[in-house]
């Protein structure tokens, strides 16, 4: 860490960021890196009281014992969508303001939602490892399933459960979705019950929020009601999916097969699923473009400089 300047805000930066905002972090503020959510002993005891935000992920947030290390903490600036990492309540209860950065990854959480189905079902993973080994024409590879005409459902239908449809919709694939209400501005099918969307889907794209209230949301029942043939999509939270019963259903054949681009223990991956061709794996890469990551850290340095300066936060949380 650079030599600490007074004038500067002291901040805490706990996640690896896109080079460019590590880079405008370090010009405005004085940067202390951690690595993770409560690691407290990283922050010296003599700047503790100094430290007035914390710049953070979706996927590794801040610990309440962080918070509360924090004194003068103001402010926690997330550089993702999903803020399960971060208990609200308590930020809340303790003065500190959370910012997030929505809107601006919604496309490519979509296009990553899109390319897992095709990956899925079209066995594209399967296929470029076998031309890459030089056994095509020597090898059988499987036969694929078609995307078009099948039945999508989706598992919240925020920004990025619509923008998942709206790409859909142009391989004629029937949509029905599930959340807490129905909705009057989608053309959509509205399905309360969860099992009944699966049961009467042929590929099902999780899109809903992480957090207490949808952990293991999606879970060996709804995995039966997909059936052999169904295929899930990951693109929310690992939290949100019951992994240990995903595995052992894609492991027994009782679910077709799944792509996944998030898990309950990252970056650990169960390695049952690595044998699995019928499955297709990625390292939470969704929102990981260099557009999107920049557009994201712009995001975060407006809310860092609008809590500084006593302004409106542009994308307050709470």
């Amino acid at each position: 860490m650079q030599t600490a300047e007074k004038s500067k805000p002291a901040i805490v930066l706990n996640q690896k960021m896109m080079s460019s905002l590590e880079v405008a972090l370090d010009r405005d503020y004085e940067v202390y890196r951690i690595a993770g959510r409560a690691d407290i002993a990283a922050v010296p005891a003599a700047v503790r009281s100094r430290i007035r935000a914390i710049v953070t992920g979706g996927s590794t947030g801040a610990a309440p014992e962080l918070i509360e290390a924090l004194p003068a903490l103001e402010i926690i600036t997330v550089n993702g969508v999903g803020t399960d990492a971060v208990d609200l309540p308590h930020a809340k209860a303790h003065g500190v303001r959370v910012t997030n950065t929505p809107g601006v990854l919604t496309d490519d959480v979509a296009d990553m939602a899109l390319g897992l189905i095709l990956a899925t079902l079209r066995r594209l993973c399967v296929g470029d490892r076998l031309v890459r080994a030089g056994r095509w024409g020597k090898d059988a590879i499987p036969l694929a399933t078609k995307f078009t005409g099948k039945r999508l459902g989706i598992v919240g239908l925020g920004r990025i459960g619509r923008a998942i449809a709206k790409r859909a919709s142009g391989f004629d694939v029937q949509i029905a979705y599930t959340d807490q209400q129905a909705f009057d501005d989608v053309p959509y099918r509205f399905e309360p019950s969860l099992v009944v969307l699966a049961r009467d889907s042929d590929i099902l794209v999780v899109a809903a929020a992480g957090g207490a209230a949808s952990q293991n949301l999606v879970n060996q029942e709804i995995f039966e009601a997909l059936g052999p043939a169904g295929i899930l999509v990951n693109v929310a939270r690992g939290s949100v999916v019951d992994e240990p019963a995903l595995v052992e259903a894609l492991v027994a054949g009782r679910l077709g097969g799944a792509g996944l681009d998030v898990f309950e223990d990252e970056p650990h991956v169960p390695q049952a699923l690595f044998g699995l061709e019928q499955v297709v794996l990625q390292p939470h890469q969704a929102s990981a473009t260099r557009e999107t990551r920049e557009a994201m850290g712009r995001l975060v340095l407006d809310n860092l400089m609008a809590q500084f300066a006593g302004r409106p936060l542009p994308t307050a949380v709470c």
